[in-house]
């Protein structure tokens, strides 16, 4: 018999998530991308996580840490309160409702101090993720990494303001 995974929980980023983070995201793009992305991109795509910005972009933004017994297996950042900037969860857990409840944590957060709208730059893997939480897609994007190419889609949910969303509850 199946094991129910235990309840994940949700924080705040710490500092000292870090090498962590750096881990999820490198997991999630080494091993989720590889049917939309070569292995070139996917190489020059993690070797984001080693610019001193990732650490800075975790810490500037709203960055909101899923947990599993403890153990960090995702996380979300918010920046200027309508721009999901980095969106990641361990491919072990992947399909098991973390990214939902990281994404509808950010959703709150952000209607609750007045965003209209949430936008994301999403790779081609995440867009059928977005589309299901109500984001439609706007423009395709080329994103130079080092000497590779990717292929994005700038995609953007319209948020109901909060007084509207109490109405309807």
């Amino acid at each position: 018999m199946g094991q129910a995974m235990p309840k994940p929980g949700l924080r705040p980023f710490l500092p000292a998530d870090v090498p962590t983070l750096v881990e999820i995201f490198q997991a999630s793009i080494e091993e989720l991308t590889g049917e939309d992305y070569s292995e070139a991109q996917q190489e020059a795509w993690m070797l984001q996580a080693e610019e001193e910005d990732f650490a800075q972009k975790l810490t500037k933004d709203l960055t909101l840490v899923a947990t599993v017994e403890g153990a960090a297996v995702g996380f979300i950042a918010l920046k200027d309160n309508e721009l999901i900037e980095l969106f990641h969860v361990h491919p072990a857990v992947a399909g098991q409702g973390i990214g939902t409840m990281l994404y509808d944590a950010v959703e709150k957060l952000a209607t609750a101090r007045g965003a209209a709208r949430l936008v994301a730059e999403v790779s081609d893997n995440a867009q059928p993720f977005f589309q299901k939480q109500g984001f439609q897609p706007q423009r395709r994007n080329t994103l130079s990494l080092g000497d590779e190419w990717l292929g994005t889609t700038t995609m953007e949910k319209r948020l109901a303001p909060a007084e509207d969303r109490k109405l309807s509850s």
